[in-house]
C-alpha cells in the first residue's frame, strides 16, 4: 500500500499541472453548464447569473492577452501613440473646445428641459475649482489633464448612472442586493443579542454589519479578487488621468476600504512617493468612505444606490482636486515601468481570513461607538452652553447647528440644494466635518423618515423635512472621512507604515482633509446637474411645492401624473 501510495504521489507531483488544469476544465464545463440550463429555464430570472458571467470570460480572456501578449500589443499601437504625440499640441486645444461647446450645448437643453436648478450645481462645480486654485500650493504648476479628466470621468459616470435608465437600474439592483446581503447579519446579532436585539437598534442592528462586511472584506482580500478589482480601477484611472499607479491604486482601494487600510496596498512603496502623491494618497482617504460603514449608513435608510454612486464618482474628484491643490513638482521614481506588486494576505485559508477580519473589525466597531457617545455627549453640552449664551441676548435656539448652517450655508446652496433647505444641509456639514459623518447621517435618516411619513414641514417655525433633490445631494457631499478626528488618524496610520515621510504627512494632512472636503462638494454639484428626483416626491409634497414656488417647471410630467391621481 505505501508503494502505491508512494506511485500515485510520484504521478500527481509529475503530472500536476495538468491534473488541476484538467479539474478546473471539469468545474468551467459543470458551472457552464448550471448557467445554460438556468437561462433556458427562466432567461429573466438568470439575467445577472448571465451577466457575471460574460464580464467573469471577458476579464479572464483580457487578462490571458495581456500576460502573454503584452508587448506585442504595445508594438502594434505604438505608431498610433506616436502620432498622437506629435500632434497633441494643437490636437488639444481641439479637443478642450469641444468639450466646452458639448458643456454649453447639454446646459441649454437640460435647463430647459428640466428647469434652472442644474445652473446652479454647475456654477458651484466652477467656484470650487476657482477656489482650489487660487488656494493651490503652486499655482503656476498645475496640470490641467488629470483636473479636467478627473471632472470629466466623475460626470459621465454620473451622467451613465443617473440619467440612462439601464445605468440607474443597474446600480439600484446593486443596492437592493447590498441590502438583502447585509440583512444576513441579523442572524448573527439575533443570536447573541435575543429575538428584542432591535430594541438598541445602533448596537446591535448597525453595529454587527460593520463587522459582517470586514469578515466579508478580508475574505476577498485573501482570494486576491480585491487586488485585481482595485488594479483595473486603478488601471482605468491612471490611463485616462494621467496620475502615477501609486496614487491612482490607493484613489481606487478607497472606494472598497478605508483611508487607512488602503495605503497597505502599496505599503512598500510609500517611503519613496512624492510630496504631491502623498497628498493624493490622504486626499484619496478623506473624500471617500470604507465599504465597512457603508452598510452602516444604509442600514440607517440613506439611499443604498446613491451611497454606491457617491463612492465611485468620489474616487476620480478626489485625484482632480489633490493635483490642482498640491500640483506635482518632483520627478516621480515609482511609475508603471518599475512594475507595482500589491501587498497579499498573510492568511493561511478563507477560514483564517474571515476570522482575522471579524478580529480586526473590533477596534472599528468600538471607535465608531465611542466616538458617538463622546461626540453626541458633546454635542450636548455644546448646545446646552450655546443656548444659555444666546438667551443672555434673548436668542435661546442659538446651537451648534445653527452656527454651522450659517458657516456652510453658502456651500450647500451652490451645490444645488434648495435656498428653503440649504440652511438645513450646511447643518449637516457641520456636523460631518467637526464631529464625523455618522452623527450626520444619522440626522439626515431623520429627515428622511419624516418626508416619507409625509407630516406637516414645518412646526413652529422649524422645518421638519427636505426635498427629495436636496436629501440626494446632501447624500453626495456627507459620503467621505474629511473631519478633524480623522485627521489624527491619517497622520497616525501613514506615519506607521512611513516613519521617513512624517514629516511631509503632518505637514500636509490638513490641507489633504481641506482638499478631501471639496472633492466630495463637487461630486455633490454633478448629483445636483444630474438628479431629476421629482419622481421619487411623494404627490402631496409635490403639488405643494408647485403652488409655492415661482420657478418650478411648466412641463413637468410628474405634477401631471400627480394630478390625474388626484382627480381619479
Amino acid at each position: 500500500l505505501e508503494k502505491k501510495y508512494d506511485k500515485v504521489c510520484e504521478f500527481y507531483k509529475k503530472h500536476k499541472t495538468r491534473i488541476r488544469y484538467v479539474i478546473y476544465g471539469i468545474l468551467v464545463t459543470a458551472y457552464l453548464a448550471v448557467v445554460i440550463a438556468a437561462c433556458s429555464l427562466n432567461f429573466q430570472r438568470a439575467l445577472p447569473l448571465f451577466i457575471i458571467t460574460v464580464l467573469a470570460i471577458f476579464f479572464i480572456c483580457w487578462d490571458f492577452l495581456i500576460a502573454k501578449y503584452e508587448d506585442r500589443i504595445a508594438a502594434f499601437f505604438s505608431p498610433g501613440k506616436r502620432y498622437l504625440e506629435k500632434q497633441w499640441f494643437w490636437l488639444k486645444w481641439v479637443l478642450y473646445a469641444a468639450l466646452i461647446i458639448t458643456v454649453i450645448c447639454w446646459l441649454i437643453f437640460d435647463t430647459a428641459k428640466q428647469g434652472s436648478r442644474q445652473l446652479i450645481s454647475f456654477g458651484g462645480l466652477a467656484m470650487y475649482i476657482l477656489l482650489m486654485f487660487i488656494f493651490s500650493k503652486y499655482p503656476t504648476r498645475v496640470a490641467w489633464r488629470p483636473v479636467f479628466s478627473g471632472i470629466g470621468m466623475q460626470f459621465i459616470l454620473g451622467l451613465l448612472i443617473l440619467r440612462t435608465k439601464v445605468g440607474f437600474d443597474v446600480f439600484n439592483w446593486l443596492g437592493i442586493q447590498i441590502q438583502t446581503f447585509l440583512e444576513y447579519a441579523d442572524t448573527g446579532a439575533k443570536f447573541v443579542f435575543g429575538e428584542k436585539y432591535t430594541d438598541h437598534f445602533f448596537a446591535f442592528k448597525v453595529l454587527p454589519i460593520v463587522v459582517f462586511f470586514s469578515t466579508v472584506m478580508s475574505m476577498l482580500y485573501h482570494i486576491g479578487f480585491m487586488q485585481w478589482l482595485v488594479g483595473k480601477v486603478g488601471w482605468i484611472m491612471q490611463i485616462f488621468m494621467g496620475t502615477t499607479p501609486v496614487e491612482s491604486l490607493v484613489a481606487a482601494g478607497n472606494i472598497f476600504v478605508g483611508q487607512t487600510e488602503s495605503p497597505l496596498l502599496v505599503r512598500p512603496y510609500l517611503p519613496y512617493i512624492t510630496k504631491s502623491e502623498l497628498h493624493a494618497v490622504m486626499t484619496a482617504g478623506f473624500s471617500t468612505i470604507a465599504g465597512s460603514v457603508l452598510g452602516a449608513y444604509i442600514s440607517f435608510g440613506v439611499s443604498a444606490s446613491h451611497l454606491l454612486t457617491a463612492s465611485v464618482m468620489s474616487a476620480p474628484a478626489s485625484l482632480a482636486t489633490a493635483k490642482l491643490f498640491w500640483p506635482e513638482t518632483e520627478k516621480p521614481t515609482v511609475t508603471l515601468r518599475s512594475g507595482l506588486q500589491m501587498a497579499k494576505s498573510d492568511s493561511k485559508n478563507v477560514l483564517e481570513a474571515a476570522s482575522q477580519g471579524a478580529s480586526t473589525s473590533i477596534l472599528l466597531v468600538a471607535n465608531i461607538a465611542v466616538n458617538l457617545i463622546s461626540f453626541l455627549a458633546l454635542l450636548a453640552f455644546l448646545d446646552s452652553a450655546l443656548s444659555w449664551v444666546g438667551n443672555l441676548f434673548d436668542y435661546p435656539q442659538l446651537n451648534f447647528e445653527n452656527i454651522c448652517a450659517y458657516v456652510f450655508m453658502p456651500f450647500s446652496f451652490m451645490m444645488g440644494v434648495d435656498w428653503e433647505d440649504s440652511f438645513i444641509v450646511g447643518g449637516l456639514l457641520g456636523y460631518k466635518t467637526f464631529f464625523n459623518e455618522f452623527v450626520a447621517y444619522e440626522r439626515l435618516s431623520k429627515l428622511i423618515d419624516n418626508r416619507e411619513k409625509g407630516g406637516s414641514m414645518y412646526i413652529n417655525g422649524v422645518k421638519q423635512y427636505m426635498t427629495v433633490r436636496s436629501e440626494v445631494i446632501a447624500t453626495y457631499a456627507l459620503c467621505g472621512f474629511a473631519n478633524f478626528g480623522s485627521l489624527g488618524l491619517v497622520i497616525g496610520g501613514l506615519t506607521s507604515l512611513a516613519p521617513s515621510k512624517k514629516k511631509e504627512i503632518a505637514g500636509g494632512a490638513f490641507r489633504a482633509m481641506i482638499a478631501g472636503t471639496v472633492a466630495c462638494f463637487m461630486t455633490a454639484c454633478v448629483a445636483g446637474m444630474l438628479t431629476v428626483a421629482g419622481v421619487e416626491v411623494p404627490c402631496h409634497i409635490l403639488l405643494g411645492n408647485a403652488f409655492n414656488s415661482t420657478d418650478f417647471p411648466d412641463n413637468s410630467t410628474e405634477l401631471f401624473d400627480c394630478c390625474q391621481q388626484l382627480f381619479t
